[in-house]
This record gives structure tokens, sequence and C-alpha cells, in this order.
């Protein structure tokens, strides 16, 4: 076994019925579940072709899907039926949830939640980033277009932003880092570190409000308007803020 724990004949942790293809490396003390599929091959290539990588410690419930052509990092966690497709890359602490699509050509990052149902495409994000459950990327902006390869792009999330429930993020839009976007939000450009966006479109609201209910439990508040202390650090909060 090497270091990524190339696959055994039978192999401890992973259920009767999971089908594990040729080519499969798979970390030390992982649970695989019932119906499980690892290394299924991409159109185009053949089983076995394309190794999967998954680091140690992973628990990956029943009915999940991982293609070949991935590289997953140490203590992933999947809901069941998860699709993760090829050319994806996750790093540690990574958690994907119920009914959630990674179609192909993300990055992901560590400890970065992604909920029940969301879907991403080519779509880059950073470390300790929160995905409420359905948000989904888009990546094309002109449907159908011959052209398609030409226009595609994903979206951007940078570090700690946290994104509400069944938001929507149209191709090519950044979220930058510490944002939040509300719940039900559709985002069609750009979104400036450290702000709250809402609605659909997605505004920033007219009226500052500290984000108290908004920041980590790791960031204390400090008195003032729209200003968080985080370690030694102030980090000073854009007016457009809202509270709940």
């Amino acid at each position: 076994m090497n270091r990524w724990g190339a696959m055994p004949p039978n192999p401890p942790g992973v259920h009767p019925t999971a089908i594990v293809a040729p080519n499969v490396h798979l970390g030390e003390e992982s649970v695989v579940g019932e119906y499980v599929v690892l290394g299924r091959a991409p159109r185009g290539k053949r089983e076995g072709e394309l190794p999967l990588f998954i680091g140690p410690g992973a628990v990956i419930r029943p009915f999940t899907t991982i293609y070949a052509g991935a590289r997953i990092g140490a203590r992933l966690q999947t809901g069941q039926g998860a699709s993760i497709r090829e050319d994806n890359q996750l790093g540690d602490d990574v958690s994907v949830g119920t009914h959630a699509s990674l179609e192909f050509g993300n990055r992901v990052g560590s400890r970065v939640r992604i909920h029940t149902g969301c879907f991403l495409e080519l779509t880059y994000i950073e470390d300790d980033v929160f995905l409420g459950p359905h948000v989904v990327f888009t990546d094309d902006p002109h449907p159908q277009c011959p052209a398609y390869l030409d226009c595609v792009k994903g979206g951007v999330v940078r570090r700690r932003a946290r994104i509400g429930a069944n938001s929507t993020i149209l191709p090519g839009v950044e979220i930058g880092e510490d944002a939040l976007v509300g719940a039900g939000s559709v985002v069609r450009q750009r979104v400036p570190a450290r702000t709250v966006w809402a609605g659909n479109p997605a505004v920033r609201p007219s009226r500052p409000h500290v984000l108290r209910r908004h920041l980590p439990a790791r960031v204390l508040m400090a008195r003032g308007p729209a200003r968080a202390r985080e370690g030694g650090n102030v980090i000073t909060f854009e007016e457009g803020a809202v509270s709940t």
C-alpha cells in the first residue's frame, strides 16, 4: 500500500456492494458505503486509464459516484448520492452534501462545506467557504451557443465567503473574501470583499448594519458600526451589511 492507499483486492471499510475500478487509490481508515462507485471512467476513457486519488479518513456514503481523474485530499465526507466528476481537485476536510453535483473542472480548497443539492462546474473555491443547500454556479453565458468553449467561465469564491441557500451565481462572477450572499439571491456582478448582498438581482442594501449574526464564531465584534476584530486585526466592513 502506498501513501494514498492503493486498493487491495478486498479493502477493509469498503462495503461489498461498492464498485471500485482499477487505478483507485483510497487512503487508510476510509469508509465506503453501499452501492458507491469509485473510479468510473469519463466518456472517451477506458476503465483504469485515469487514476482516482482519495486521501485518508474519507467517509463516502451510499450511492455516491466519484469519477476517475479526480484528486481529493484527506477526510472527505459525502452525503448520499453525491456526484464528483473527473478533473476535480478538492483539498482536505471537504464536505459534499447529499445529491450535490460537482461537474468537471472545479478547484476546491480545504475546509469547504458544500451542502445538499449544490451544483458546481469550472468553479474556483478557496479555503473555509460555506455553500448553503442548492447553491448553483452557472458557467454558460450563452446557452447552446456553438462557441461555448470560447466564452464559458465559472465562478470564483474567495476564502471564508458564505453563500445562502438557493442562491444562483451567474457565469464568471467573483464572490469576495469574507463576503455574505443572502439566501435566494441571484448574483450577476462581482461581490466585493467583506460586504453583504441579497435579492434578485442581488444588491447591497442601502442601510448599513453591524454583522453580528453573520460573522464566524471566532470573530469578535468591536465597538462601532461595521467593524470586527479577528485576532489582533481589525476588519472594517463596507456599507451594505444586513442583520437578521
